[in-house]
């Protein structure tokens, strides 16, 4: 048996061999490397960047007036940063997990940022945060982790788009976003300044006084799972929002708002969003029409 045995394992090794060689690079190499140079051609944009580091989550690109010794806090917290965005907000429905965040740094030019997405031929069809400061060589999370809560908006539901960004505009979801990145990745002093500086924050949208951070978006990530209810939110909105293809066919009114967030915290949120924003009447007839209209959200 033993003489037998040898034999046959003779036979297979070559095989199992052979076969290991055929496997073991695809499992090495699970993403591509990012190309070493990129050349802006958006807006303004006319730079050619160029690749300071990368891994399997992120490619990082610099201008040529970036230090490139500021990768050394950006590449490990925005790694961080979008693998638990791509682990909570990624499914199988939807791009997320596609592809690295690009990660554009910019030094004494194109101020403040913009995304852009899978979706999007202007950015080359990537998942893009393209920022510019005075200086990067302290740490800035706050406007890098802010142009990715757009990316996260106009694709986590599976399609092209955010039809409650004309409600909560530029800033209003970010912070939730924002502050619930700060919170799992455990940096309890970044979260607890935010937590504090969104607490006062009021906006004169949809009336003056709105406190959107305290009153409707602060008790969501506290009483409905944190990320989850948003999750949850884009994953409704995605199945049942009226689209076009991949492309939404209109923006929200504040009545499918409500209902669609009550879907995804399992519970009426009328009273909450009156306390927040108010309740006009117009409201009320889109609130009863989107209950109408799409039955399936429950709660």
């Amino acid at each position: 048996m033993i003489i037998g045995d040898r034999r046959i394992m003779r036979k297979v090794l070559p095989l199992l061999t052979a076969v290991f060689a055929l496997l073991l690079p695809a499992v090495a190499s699970a993403a591509a490397a990012p190309p070493e140079t990129w050349q802006e051609h958006w807006e303004e944009h006319n730079q050619l960047l160029h690749r300071v580091d990368y891994n399997d989550t992120v490619a990082l690109y610099f201008d040529n007036d970036v230090n490139p010794a500021a990768k050394d806090w950006i590449m490990p917290y925005v790694t961080k940063m979008w693998k638990y965005v791509r682990d909570t907000y990624g499914t199988d429905g939807n791009r997320v997990r596609e592809d690295r965040l690009y990660s554009i740094h910019h030094q004494g030019r194109y101020f403040g940022g913009h995304p852009s997405t899978v979706y999007d031929s202007s950015h080359d069809n990537r998942n893009v945060s393209d920022v510019g400061l005075d200086d990067w060589a302290n740490p800035e999370y706050g406007i890098v982790t802010h142009e990715t809560a757009h990316v996260i908006e106009s694709i986590a539901s599976g399609k092209n788009g955010s039809p409650a960004f004309g409600l909560w505009r530029d800033s209003k979801w970010a912070e939730f976003y924002i502050y619930d990145v700060y919170s799992a990745l455990g940096m309890q002093d970044q979260a607890k300044a935010e937590y504090d500086h969104f607490l006062t924050q009021t906006d004169d949208f949809p009336r003056a006084g709105t406190h959107w951070f305290r009153d409707w978006f602060y008790p969501l990530w506290r009483d409905h799972g944190h990320a989850q209810v948003m999750v949850k939110f884009f994953d409704l909105i995605g199945k049942y929002f009226p689209a076009n293809g991949n492309d939404y066919a209109r923006s929200m009114n504040w009545g499918e708002f409500v209902h669609f967030m009550s879907g995804a915290a399992g519970t009426d949120l009328k009273q909450q969003a009156t306390t927040a924003f108010g309740w006009p009447n117009e409201w009320e007839s889109q609130f009863r029409q989107a209950r109408r209209e799409f039955p399936a959200i429950t709660y």
